[in-house]
């Protein structure tokens, strides 16, 4: 990973810490190397409640990190606009699913009147796969095309689970930034390999594209090897940046302190060990199998009631949102 410009120094634990400044491509801006990943403090995952969450994102922006990771489907607009209008400069990633021109406009007016900011600094299409995906949100990209010309979103791309959705994104006329998941075991990866996954991020890193990692811990499946985990993502030239969740304050200071190269205490890691997470399913589960089309792993299957692999399980937790009884959450 590639480190740019001036370090933002903090303390931790009577260590000085420095929360490296990279830059996301040939066009895009200088943020901090750590995203802060909203997804682990939304209603979507529901491990907090709306003030928890808050006082995090709150605490990570004072230890350095200097943007914050969304999307229209996590619906903490609100919860992440609480602490943002004390931090102006702080930049916003979100993610639609639009498909048409129409629907995409609407998504982008809906994050800036929930951000009360005139400019979304990211906007990206949630989860694309492929070229024939892309085609088929022609009219959403066309749309963001238009804001970004107009100045109401600076720079745009795609979220993707797929080798084939970073090589087709890198084509992608006007892309700036692709949020590719990526971790050193391949967890998540919709059609194929790590390696193929490194090789379409080379390509587009090559074309000047901002790569930042999503599911660096591959959905907790790796956090017991999480400065492995990192400095796996670290030590790519083509990944520029990562995203990671973080719903305690402890979790914020365990990844800072990895990302420094200090040396974490073993009381913190065991805190963090302590609080492994899971799908769980409720046992008033109906089996309507409703939320098997929102999984993007297929890790849940129907056997009378719902059940999840949790080998496959990645935690994003979008399963949660189809379920009309609220049967499923990240604990």
């Amino acid at each position: 990973m590639r480190a740019f410009g001036a370090c933002i120094i903090k303390l931790f634990l009577g260590q000085v810490l420095a929360v490296r400044q990279v830059k996301l491509g040939f066009n895009g801006p200088e943020v901090s190397e750590v995203c802060f990943g909203s997804l682990a403090i939304s209603p979507l995952q529901g491990r907090v409640n709306f003030e928890e969450g808050a006082e995090i994102l709150r605490y990570a922006i004072e230890q350095g990190i200097t943007w914050v990771d969304t999307a229209e489907i996590y619906d903490n607009y609100e919860q992440l606009a609480s602490v943002l209008k004390s931090y102006p400069d702080v930049r916003v990633v979100t993610k639609s699913y639009a498909v048409t021109s129409e629907e995409m406009a609407l998504s982008i007016e809906k994050a800036r009147k929930g951000f009360n900011r005139d400019v979304i600094d990211f906007f990206l299409l949630h989860e694309q796969e492929s070229a024939l995906t892309l085609k088929g949100h022609k009219g959403a990209w066309e749309e963001l095309l238009s804001a970004k010309e107009r100045g109401i979103v600076r720079w745009i791309g795609i979220s993707t689970h797929a080798a084939a959705g970073v090589r087709a994104g890198a084509l992608q006329q006007g892309l700036d930034l692709i949020h590719p998941i990526v971790n050193m075991q391949g967890l998540g990866i919709i059609d194929g390999t790590i390696e193929d996954m490194l090789k379409s991020i080379s390509f587009a890193s090559e074309l000047g594209i901002g790569i930042y990692a999503m599911k660096v811990f591959g959905g907790g499946h790796l956090s017991s090897k999480a400065e492995v985990a990192i400095d796996f993502i670290k030590g790519i030239k083509d990944i520029h940046a990562m995203a990671l969740g973080m719903s305690t304050r402890e979790e914020v200071d365990f990844n800072l302190a990895i990302l420094s190269g200090k040396e974490v205490s073993d009381e913190l890691k065991n805190l963090i060990k302590a609080r492994e997470k899971k799908l769980y399913i409720a046992d008033w589960c109906e089996g309507c199998g409703r939320c098997l089309d929102y999984c993007p792993q297929r890790a849940l299957y129907l056997e009378e009631t719902v059940k999840v692999d949790h080998n496959s399980c990645v935690l994003c937790g979008y399963c949660g949102r189809a379920c009309p009884h609220f049967c499923l959450k990240i604990v």
